[in-house]
């Protein structure tokens, strides 16, 4: 159902789904799209009303899928954040909105709010100045507003905590790396093939921006690349961001774009290496996904890692090009980086994550408002 009252009227928890009808929802995107399908697969959500809450629909809705009702605001998606900062398309609910990123919908119900990272306060000149205004000031509006934060790893909960929210409101809750399809093989023969590609190759995921490093982990490839046992190319799935990300390309460095989920989860099988080097990250995605495809990571030292991939310092181009060369060459390194990664990622499913989410959900809807 599409429409604004049953989301308005009904909905014990309001879920603001708005990433999912941007043009690149990105890792945020992933989440709102896992915690969707993980409420899906328990029954413990049998006794929740979810609604959605997201901009105008267009055609095909990505939100069809999950079957829950959805408000749909008359607002185009590139004005949402800024309509909801003025205080239009109010949202209201019976119990509870969650805003899964800091665009947040003025609305009396009990706000709980999904903090993804703080890298804008530790990397501010990673960000577009209009984008580094913005987040400041959501930030304050959140802990001013919210009754529970969302966190995925306790880095994040420290920052926040040391930003001005109070401790007892933030809950750690852990992402899941169930969410790719099985592998289309095909499709990334294709893919190489039409690039004049082999099937040996390192692969870096992620968002052309400069936070992701992109520069450096070229340099690092650069610098890696004579000490390789083959001269694998470095190929780099990803939508463009913003900001000249990535510099003149070397050779062996390939841009491939954005990439079907299916084709990137068969280039995580068949990848020598998954290289991973974000300034500053919130979690990581790209890491567990590769764990989970049993492919050995060089990573910085993200929170998703824990200690199952080959950790770099992503600041350090040397130390970069020495876990790749490592990453390549050892192969008892390589089958403790892969069994570690198995282990990492044994739990990471995407209904753990929402049963995590319902029992905040729960605590929050039985506290008394002040």
């Amino acid at each position: 159902m599409t429409g604004g009252a049953g989301a308005r009227a009904c909905a014990d928890v309001v879920i603001v789904a708005e990433q999912l009808r941007r043009r690149v929802p990105g890792g945020i995107g992933t989440y709102v799209s896992g915690l969707l399908t993980g409420l899906k697969a328990t029954s413990a959500s049998a006794g929740v009303a979810v609604g959605l809450v997201a901009s105008r629909v267009r055609s095909p809705d990505p939100l069809e899928r999950f079957g829950y009702p959805v408000r749909a605001l008359p607002i185009p998606p590139r004005l949402m954040a800024k309509a909801w900062d003025l205080g239009l398309g109010r949202v209201e609910s019976l119990g509870l909105v969650h805003a899964t990123s800091f665009a947040m919908p003025p609305s009396a119900a009990k706000l709980v709010v999904t903090v993804h990272d703080l890298a804008f306060l530790a990397y501010p000149e990673a960000y577009p100045g209009r984008g580094l205004r913005w987040h400041r000031d959501a930030l304050r509006r959140a802990i001013e507003r919210a009754a529970a934060f969302v966190v995925p790893a306790e880095q994040v909960a420290s920052q926040l905590v040391a930003a001005g929210a109070e401790p007892s409101v933030v809950r750690v809750i852990e992402e899941g790396a169930d969410h790719l399809p099985e592998p289309d093989e095909a499709a990334a023969a294709a893919m190489l093939e039409a690039h004049g590609l082999g099937r040996e190759f390192l692969l870096a995921v992620g968002t052309l921006e400069p936070r992701k490093n992109l520069r450096r982990l070229v340099a690092g490839y650069v610098a890696a690349r004579p000490d390789l046992p083959a001269p694998y190319p470095l190929l780099v799935a990803g939508p463009s961001g913003w900001g000249d990300a990535s510099g003149p390309l070397p050779e062996g460095v390939v841009l491939l774009g954005s990439v079907a989920a299916a084709t990137l989860s068969a280039l995580y099988r068949m990848a020598e290496v998954v290289c991973y080097v974000p300034l500053a990250e919130g979690f990581g995605l790209p890491v567990v996904e590769a764990m989970r495809a049993g492919t050995p990571v060089v990573s910085s030292d993200v929170p998703s890692a824990k200690g199952a991939s080959i950790v770099v310092d992503p600041f350090d181009t040397a130390s970069i090009a020495e876990g790749l060369v490592l990453a390549t060459t050892d192969a008892v390194a390589r089958a403790e980086a892969i069994d570690a990664g198995y282990v990492r990622t044994a739990g990471l499913t995407w209904q753990r994550c929402a049963e995590a989410h319902l029992d905040l959900w729960s605590t929050v809807l039985a506290t008394p408002s002040e």
